[in-house]
């Protein structure tokens, strides 16, 4: 499948882009969210943009609702920000993106996925390193107790 970003072009036009997301844990075993998106084929966290005037908990919060469906959400602790850039060919433009995670825990089983994913997994944390696609991924993961 063909992959929507490419390496950075200093030569290009920049935005910046700010996201929130979640690590989101079983209650039952600690095991980690994982959404398989289709278009990359890569296994992710759940996180989106956060919209104009909400703080990031919120953007969080709405962003794994949106994704997977699931509410009720107990946080844990902020885990900390990433920051990664790429290049857009269908924008010629460059994005230069920040992300801050938290760490949830849930005792629901049952997702609804949005359609841009076409599966998910609970997996150990350990696990979970091995298959997210991206390095700043893993280095949030990295910070879970």
């Amino acid at each position: 499948m063909p992959r929507r970003s490419a390496p950075y072009d200093a030569s290009k036009p920049a935005v910046c882009e700010l996201a929130a997301g979640g690590v989101v844990r079983r209650r039952e075993d600690g095991y980690v969210l994982l959404l398989h998106e289709t278009a990359e084929d890569r296994w992710t966290l759940p996180k989106g943009h956060v919209e104009r005037g909400e703080s990031l908990l919120e953007a969080a919060m709405r962003e794994i609702s949106e994704e997977c469906g699931l509410l009720g959400l107990e946080l844990s602790k902020e885990l900390g920000e990433v920051s990664y850039r790429f290049f857009l060919p269908e924008r010629s433009t460059n994005v230069v993106k920040v992300v801050v995670f938290f760490e949830f825990w849930t005792t629901q089983d049952h997702l609804a996925l949005e359609p841009i994913f076409d599966r998910f997994d609970w997996a150990a944390p350990k696990e979970a390193l091995t298959r997210v696609a991206y390095e700043a991924e893993r280095s949030v993961l990295g910070h879970l107790g």
